[in-house]
């Protein structure tokens, strides 16, 4: 891996992984464009980076953080469920699912028609939840249960979190803002187990495009998630359902037929 494809796929990540057209999809389906061979670091690489848009989370709500520590315990207990079932199947993503295009593009067709259907019938409750803070400790469990769907590569966490709130009686901003929040201990999690597991294929020559990802990532990260939240105030979401269906076409037409 180049500097520059490291800087790409920064670059990507930051774009991509707060809004809902699965970040890791289209760092698999970037990767493929770039040429980059799928590896071990490269895996671990696109996994770390992921850091950089954790840092922008936290440098945006870190007051928010502190809203009370029952906030702080619902989006732990948001994070359990993703957390034992990643350990659970950590070596079976990484080994079989990470990497495959296959599974990426039709996660991100299905993903894509179903993000157009749901927003075409979904109506706000009566007394929808406004503040994240607000949220029950049951809804936050199946919050995080939603979430874990997307370990599957191309899902996207964040469509899987905001329509799972909204299914929940969430109002849009306020699921989004804990979408954002929750990713903090699940990426954080992600990257910290993968690096504990690949310790030993990691070397200081790699360090400069650890931090090269990591810093693109950031920046774009914060640019990204200010967009999202100007976004959501006058939209919904089926615009990025129908991205997500023609970036799937489009990739299966010039890459794979």
């Amino acid at each position: 891996m180049s500097l520059f494809q490291a800087l790409i796929l920064g670059i990507v990540e930051g774009i991509t992984e707060f809004l809902p057209i699965s970040s890791t999809g289209h760092m698999i389906l970037v990767s493929e464009v770039l040429k980059i061979t799928s590896s071990d670091f490269v895996k671990s690489f696109e996994i770390f980076i992921q850091l950089g848009a954790i840092a922008a989370v936290a440098v945006l709500y870190f007051r928010k953080f502190f809203v009370s520590f029952k906030y702080i315990l619902k989006l732990l207990v948001a994070f359990l469920p993703t957390a034992v079932l990643g350990l659970i199947f950590y070596k079976t993503i990484k080994t079989y699912l990470l990497g495959s295009q296959a599974v990426v593009l039709w996660a991100l067709l299905l993903g894509g028609i179903f993000l157009i259907v749901f927003e075409l019938i979904y109506k706000e409750k009566t007394g929808a939840v406004e503040d994240p803070a607000g949220i029950t400790y049951g809804q936050a469990f199946a919050i995080g249960l939603f979430q874990s769907v997307a370990m599957i590569p191309g899902v996207s966490r964040a469509a899987a979190t905001i329509v799972g709130g909204l299914i929940l009686g969430m109002k849009r901003k306020a699921i989004v803002e804990f979408s954002f929040m929750l990713a903090v201990p699940t990426m954080a999690a992600a990257t910290g187990l993968d690096l504990i597991k690949s310790s030993g294929s990691l070397h200081s020559a790699d360090l400069g495009l650890l931090a090269a990802g990591f810093v693109s990532a950031f920046i774009v990260a914060i640019i990204s998630i200010k967009f999202l939240i100007s976004f959501i105030k006058n939209h919904t979401f089926v615009w990025f359902g129908i991205y997500r269906v023609v970036i799937a076409v489009i990739f299966y037409l010039a890459f794979i037929r």
